[in-house]
């Protein structure tokens, strides 16, 4: 995966980087929980938008 500014990743990228599996990426990607959009049906995400993401996930306080 290369680095470039304004890549845009499939589902199966993403599902790498993040190091889940593809069902758990695309259980996000509907219920918009992470960012994403289609491209003829297919889901495609930025990933600044993911790094972005991941950030604000590791800012959120733990729920107990």
């Amino acid at each position: 995966m290369k680095d470039e500014p304004g890549q845009i990743l499939t589902l199966d990228e993403v599902a790498a980087y993040l190091k889940v599996g593809k069902r758990t990426v695309y259980r996000l990607a509907a219920a918009k929980k992470i960012p994403a959009f289609k491209v003829g049906g297919i889901w495609r995400f930025r990933q600044a938008d993911i790094d972005s993401w991941i950030a604000a996930q590791s800012e959120k306080p733990e729920a107990k």
